[in-house]
């Protein structure tokens, strides 16, 4: 049941609704969603690529990612799945704004045996601690080893990494103090239905420890303190 809240908010009740509702309002409020541009390989070496929304980081130590997939329509696994059980091994590829088109080509359900890289005009480069290779346009790469992978109905599981490398780009990051220029990522998100964002809008704000915030907030009561009227003792 649906209603509309004293405050403002619609209600939506998910045990009645449809899987597809479902997707529309978790995809249209969870946002930005980053995009990861999985590289994998089959069991006979080949390559096969394939973007994913459903994706973040879980943990920094151990350092654990996690992905998204959707099965086919059948149920049958897509290649990103079916792939990452044969050789437990994927590479995550940060999409920057560079690659938007390039990315969406590789969304498109080509057959196993297409290279999507090639067709995207993406260009591969061999894995280091994996047999899959990382794209040398993404700003980043992280190689992952599958940690577990974890069956939430019959159409959908997510595939837990533990990133066991990361190549980034030269120009952003720093090497001694491991600082990602997150401008010079330019990495770009997911949002509902068909649109994207960016980060180009960025700002700082640090959190706060507990005396942070007992001075800020006795800042803020001295400043709110009326001053003595004029000639008042």
């Amino acid at each position: 049941m649906n209603f509309e809240s004293p405050v403002g908010h619609t209600h939506f009740d998910f045990s009645g609704l449809s899987g597809r509702d479902k997707y529309k309002l978790i995809t249209g409020t969870v946002i930005p969603r980053p995009i990861a541009l999985v590289t994998t390989v089959d069991e006979n070496g080949l390559v096969n690529a394939a973007p994913f929304s459903f994706f973040n980081a879980l943990s920094g130590d151990p350092a654990i990612v996690a992905i998204g997939v959707e099965n086919n329509a059948d149920m049958s696994f897509k290649d990103t799945g079916h792939n990452v059980r044969m050789t437990e091994q994927f590479t995550i590829n940060i999409v920057d704004q560079a690659m938007i088109d390039a990315m969406n080509i590789c969304a498109v359900p080509f057959p196993s045996d297409v290279d999507e890289l090639d067709i995207a005009g993406l260009t591969q480069v061999p894995g280091l601690h994996v047999s899959c290779p990382r794209i040398l346009e993404a700003p980043a790469a992280l190689e992952c080893k599958r940690y577990i992978t974890l069956e939430i109905g019959k159409s959908r599981e997510i595939i837990l990494g533990e990133v066991v490398g990361v190549f980034i780009r030269r120009d952003c990051v720093n090497p001694l103090n491991k600082h990602v220029d997150q401008k010079r990522m330019d990495a770009i998100g997911r949002l509902g239905g068909h649109d994207y964002s960016t980060i180009r809008d960025q700002f700082t704000l640090a959190t706060m420890s507990v005396a942070d915030w007992e001075t800020n907030t006795k800042n803020l009561d001295d400043s709110a303190e009326p001053e003595n009227p004029a000639g008042e003792q």
